[in-house]
C-alpha cells in the first residue's frame, strides 16, 4: 500500500499543517501553482516528487516544470495536470486511474467512466471562503481511495 501525498495551489506558502500532513508520504504530487522553488526542494526532501507547471509559475526555474506529467505508482497511473480545462487527452484510453489537478481552488473527488478526477484544494493563502486543504490517494495495486483534508482543523 502507497499513501500519496497530494498538494496544489500553495501559491508560495508551504503551511506547517500541510508538511506536516505531507510527512510519511511514499510519493507526493503538487498540481502546480508553487510560485517558489523553495516550496519543491522542501517537498522533495520528504518523499519522491511529482510536480507541474501552474498559470502563475514564472521564472527560469518554472520552464524545467512540465504542464503534464504521468507517474505510476504500484499498478495505477496517474496524469498531474494544473488546469483540467487543458487535459487534452482521454484519460480512460490511455490507461490512466486518476487525474490530479489543481486550479480551481476546490477541493474535489469524482469517478466518471472509471477515471478518478481528484483536486485538493489549495494549500495557500485563502481565497474566498474555500478552505485551506490537501489530499491524499492510498494506493493498493489497482486499487485507489482518496481524501481531502482542511488544514485549518488540523491546528
Amino acid at each position: 500500500m502507497l499513501r500519496i501525498g497530494i498538494i496544489s495551489d500553495t501559491h508560495g506558502l508551504l503551511r506547517p499543517q500541510a508538511r506536516s500532513f505531507l510527512l510519511g508520504s511514499d510519493h507526493i504530487i503538487h498540481a502546480g501553482d508553487i510560485c517558489d522553488p523553495a516550496i519543491l526542494e522542501e517537498l522533495n526532501v520528504l518523499a519522491p516528487l511529482t510536480a507541474v507547471r501552474g498559470n502563475n509559475d514564472r521564472g527560469a526555474w518554472a520552464h524545467n516544470l512540465p504542464e503534464v506529467a504521468v507517474v505510476k505508482l504500484d499498478q495505477v497511473a496517474i496524469c498531474v495536470i494544473h488546469d483540467l480545462n487543458e487535459l487534452d487527452l482521454d484519460p480512460g484510453t490511455a490507461g490512466i486511474r486518476v487525474v490530479v489537478s489543481g486550479h480551481s481552488h476546490k477541493p474535489s473527488a469524482e469517478e466518471r467512466d472509471g477515471v478518478l478526477y481528484f483536486n485538493p484544494g489549495s494549500a495557500g493563502p485563502r481565497r474566498f471562503k474555500l478552505p485551506i486543504s490537501v489530499g491524499e490517494l492510498i494506493v493498493a495495486g489497482n486499487t485507489v481511495s482518496e481524501r481531502t483534508v482542511d488544514l485549518m482543523r488540523l491546528g
